[in-house]
């Protein structure tokens, strides 16, 4: 039986220029923001934090912080 990963957070491993799905999922959650992103608009992430972000603003509020 197939399991549905609607609705569920996904953990992913961020690399350098993509990420590797950990635990299956259809969405994260920005670091920042709180907003739920789903994997496919998922753009913006920090290797070194393992954190994931919704835009490019956000990603660089992160780095500056």
């Amino acid at each position: 039986m197939l399991m549905s990963q609607s609705g569920r957070e996904a953990r992913l491993r961020y690399l350098a220029n993509s990420f590797r799905v950990l635990v299956p999922g259809d969405h994260v959650v920005c670091a920042i923001s709180g907003e739920r992103i789903p994997l496919d608009r998922l753009r913006y992430w920090s290797v070194a934090k393992q954190q994931p972000y919704a835009s490019a603003e956000l990603s660089t509020r992160a780095e500056m912080s």
